[in-house]
């Protein structure tokens, strides 16, 4: 067997920095369907899978590839998928499933601009809304946004450790710049990488509750065939999983898929600050965005104008309280992404009028230029 981990310094686009993270996660099963611009993750993982003991397999469609990332995830196997937009879509029911059921898995998203076919080789920020509520009914998500193939790396690390320890599946926001950029990829020791496994149930088998929270709002998980009694449904169900078709029920149920999640946002909200010290204008961005946004600031900055950025790493649960801080100490907002305002509204509702909330962004196709948001800035200035 080869190594997992391939240690050291290497060229990469950002799709196979994503399957390597996953591997150094301890992913063992893959299950997809080929799209662009995410296929390459794919093809990554089926020809290294097998060399590190894991199962690739490609399904008939993106339906049955959720499907089977479920069941892998069931039996004990960290799992994952990736996709872009029209995939992603045919993914939410079964992803509705995951957050019902508490699988764990991962979800990688190479968006592009939609909505439909759109433009398949293109890239785009355009599914964010749908990330937070594609699929029907309430619950709660964790989204990740990477800005790099090395930021791919470890993001998708995080993705399957918050996805096992918050049982529930994690969504990788990446796009087609990101996926098909080529970078220099540092791969740490083994060793340097911490990964998390779910916690597995102790005590007697047959008094096994698969969903009766812990002290953190998330119960530990038996595999199946371990003996355990687990009944496994997409109805609404009791602590035991046994369907109950009641509103007190269906109440409870969604305390318990939102409130794990709700209770633990400073463990799962990750923000990184660029030059927002003094800054009297502070840009709003993730992903391939925040790249732009960051050179942004430097030239706003040679211009004698205070810019700063947060950069959103995790988008959803969304940073409300970085952003609300945010309008309380500045002058002005801009959010920069690729699509006409999603996570603005975000940035929006959180500033609370406080402070002016722009927007730079565009439907999709090309990366929103340096220059552009310098040159939007002086414009509201």
């Amino acid at each position: 067997m080869k190594p997992a981990v391939l240690t050291g310094e290497h060229f990469m686009t950002g799709d196979v920095a994503c399957a390597e993270g996953a591997l150094a996660a301890g992913c063992r099963f893959f299950a997809g369907y080929p799209i662009t611009p995410a296929t390459e993750i794919a093809e990554h993982m089926s020809h290294r899978l097998p060399d590190v003991g894991g199962t690739y397999i490609q399904m008939e469609d993106e339906i049955a590839a959720m499907a089977a990332v479920l069941g892998a995830s069931c039996a004990g196997v960290k799992s994952m998928t990736a996709t872009s937009g029209p995939g992603f879509s045919l993914m939410m029911e079964n992803i509705g499933l995951g957050v019902c059921t508490e699988t764990p898995c991962v979800v990688v998203n190479v968006q592009r601009a939609g909505p439909s076919t759109g433009l398949p080789t293109l890239g785009a920020q355009g599914d964010m809304m749908q990330a937070r509520w594609g699929s029907h009914g309430h619950y709660e998500i964790i989204a990740l946004a990477p800005a790099s193939p090395q930021d791919i790396f470890y993001q998708t690390i995080t993705a399957f450790n918050l996805s096992e320890k918050y049982r529930v599946p994690v969504l990788i926001m990446s796009d087609e710049v990101v996926g098909h950029l080529s970078e220099r990829v540092v791969i740490p020791e083994p060793t340097a990488i911490r990964t998390f496994s779910r916690r597995r149930p102790k005590g007697r088998k047959d008094r096994f509750k698969p969903f009766c929270p812990g002290p953190d709002g998330v119960a530990p998980m038996a595999d199946a065939g371990d003996g355990y009694r687990v009944h496994v449904t997409g109805l609404t169900h009791d602590e035991r999983g046994y369907p109950v078709m009641t509103a007190d029920c269906h109440a409870e149920m969604i305390a318990r898929i939102t409130g794990k999640i709700r209770r633990n946002l400073a463990d799962i909200i990750r923000t990184e600050s660029y030059r927002l010290d003094d800054a009297d204008v502070a840009i709003v961005s993730y992903g391939v965005s925040s790249r732009s946004s960051m050179a942004a600031v430097d030239e706003a900055r040679q211009e004698g104008i205070k810019v700063g950025l947060l950069r959103l790493i995790t988008v959803w649960p969304f940073a409300e309280e970085a952003v609300a801080h945010l309008s309380r100490t500045v002058r002005a907002l801009f959010t920069v992404e690729i699509n006409l305002g999603q996570v603005h509204l975000e940035v929006e509702r959180c500033a609370k009028g406080r402070v002016p909330c722009h927007l730079v962004g565009h439907a999709g196709g090309t990366v929103i230029a340096p220059e552009r948001i310098v040159q939007a800035i002086k414009d509201h200035l």
